[in-house]
């Protein structure tokens, strides 16, 4: 934002919130591209995933990434807005690269799995970054409701990050390089 003689540097004007709010709305249309195709993306992770640990993490994964789904809707309705998916590119390069591990890994492999979970963390980290952006822009617009939900999400989305590095850490990366 720039600042002139007669505005402080931390004032939002209406031009200014117009503007943040339309990036913030096209945030929400780009996260919700990407949820809706993610849930679609963890089934075929699920199937291909080896231990049991993992796909049960996928599974649940699965479900949280339903309700991230309704939740943004209910965000949309916050701020006003139709619930509206915008192609997200980066989202669909990740799901893209997951399927290029399924491809390029032996079936029934733990090499396969530590495959899916390095996957699995770039969308965690993409995920991440979007909900954490949005919640701050969220609250820069005054929509205190709306950064709670979209906080709920980014704690899910944390957690679901912390999961895969303990199955990592715990047995996946040291049974991988043993095969």
């Amino acid at each position: 934002m720039k600042a002139t003689k007669n505005k402080a540097v931390n004032q939002i004007t209406g031009t200014d919130s117009e503007k943040l709010k339309e990036l913030f709305v096209d945030g929400l249309k780009d996260i919700y591209w990407a949820e809706k195709n993610l849930a679609k993306a963890l089934s075929k992770l699920t199937k291909s995933a080896t231990s049991e640990e993992l796909k049960a993490a996928f599974e649940q994964h699965t479900t949280e990434t339903e309700e991230h789904a309704v939740r943004l809707e209910q965000v949309f309705e916050l701020v006003g807005e139709k619930a509206q998916a915008k192609k997200c590119a980066a989202m669909e390069g990740l799901i893209e690269e997951a399927n290029e591990i399924i491809n390029s890994t032996e079936k029934g492999t733990m090499v396969r799995d530590c495959g899916l979970i390095m996957a699995a963390q770039k969308v965690e980290h993409y995920e991440i970054a979007s909900y954490g952006t949005l919640r701050n822009i969220a609250r820069t617009l005054g929509h205190t409701e709306v950064a709670d939900l979209l906080q709920t999400t980014l704690d899910q989305e944390g957690e679901t990050d912390h999961k895969l590095t303990e199955l990592a850490e715990t047995y996946v990366n040291e049974e991988a390089s043993a095969e």
